[in-house]
């Protein structure tokens, strides 16, 4: 008779090893950034660490049982995250997402068992429709948003990592894009209480001239060029960013994110045009702190969801015309 198995059948969630944090140079004599390589999760995304904390707590206080529905609004890499860990726990999953989020998205959730509802209109009203359906139908809101147990798993997890891997004992700034908020709050909570006092900067993308209204974000200020980072309905930022003297919010531009991922790329990096923007948005700090100071970014996720987006297009139009396409660029990607 076979020993009984020390953990359930098929469920890895609960035995990953840390992200590696490594030192990026984008060339010889360029700066070195330090980053969380977050495309290595599970999913392909840094949003696994929010879905497994979110699930698995409320599971354990009894919010959630084997066979219920979760529910949740997002742009896209929230909702891969929660499909692939509801697959896992046994849970079922519906994602409210923007009508603008690539096709890729949409299948990885299917993939996962999860459900796809689009959304047409901005991402206040995705998250509107999702906390109805929820109240509704009685089932458990993710709530990515203001769910402080976002914050916590990368307080908890995220930062402790950084620490224990940084070959240094201090951290001067940490940077991230802000979506839900949840990694850049999080991570200089948990850098702060470790004893640092590093810079926290918020990269904002932004749009390139004659760029219309993006339907996923919120603002002309964001850009719809850069997916996952959006203004105006994080209220875990939003509460944060009024109480943090240490809060810099530094514009790029949607052209330099996309190029730097595109350099990324060149070096072996599969990332998606957040890392681009965080990578920048890092690079560009360095002008605010002393010589030689430490700064740490997040690459958010992988290259494989966004081979409709605008960032491949280059790569569709020459992959076009050696294979006699003629349609327009706009044809290849939506």
């Amino acid at each position: 008779m076979p020993f009984p198995s020390p953990c359930p059948p098929n469920q890895f969630l609960a035995h990953l090893p840390p992200t590696p944090l490594v030192p990026v140079q984008l060339g010889e004599g360029e700066p070195v950034i330090w980053c969380k390589l977050e495309f290595l999760n599970p999913s392909g995304s840094t949003k696994d660490r929010i879905a497994r904390t979110i699930v698995t707590k409320a599971l354990r206080r009894g919010a959630l049982q084997r066979g219920d529905l979760v529910v949740e609004a997002s742009s896209g890499s929230t909702s891969i995250s929660l499909a692939q860990t509801c697959a896992q726990l046994g849970l079922r999953f519906l994602a409210f997402i923007p009508s603008s989020a690539t096709n890729e998205r949409a299948l990885m959730i299917r993939a996962y068992g999860g459900e796809v509802r689009r959304v047409e209109g901005t991402m206040p009203e995705v998250i509107e429709q999702a906390a109805a359906f929820a109240e509704r139908e009685g089932a458990f809101a993710a709530c990515q948003f203001e769910n402080p147990d976002n914050t916590a798993a990368h307080c908890n997890e995220t930062a402790r990592e950084i620490l224990a891997q940084l070959p240094y004992h201090r951290v001067d700034a940490v940077v991230s894009g802000v979506g839900t908020g949840g990694s850049l709050v999080g991570l200089h909570q948990g850098l702060t209480a470790a004893g640092c006092s590093p810079l926290a900067v918020a990269a904002i993308p932004k749009c390139g001239e004659g760029m219309p209204s993006c339907v996923e974000c919120c603002s002309l200020e964001f850009s719809r060029k850069v997916p996952g980072v959006i203004d105006g309905c994080s209220k875990i930022y939003s509460d944060w960013k009024e109480t943090n003297p240490q809060l810099v919010e530094l514009p790029v531009a949607d052209g330099d994110c996309l190029e730097v991922t595109k350099k990324l790329w060149k070096l072996g990096f599969p990332v998606g045009p957040s890392s681009g923007l965080n990578l920048q948005a890092a690079l560009r700090s360095l002008e605010l702190l002393p010589e030689n100071s430490v700064v740490v970014t997040v690459f958010p996720d992988r290259m494989e969801r966004y081979f409709s987006h605008p960032v491949f297009a280059h790569l569709m139009v020459e992959m076009a015309e050696e294979n006699g396409v003629t349609e327009p660029v706009e044809a290849l990607c939506c």
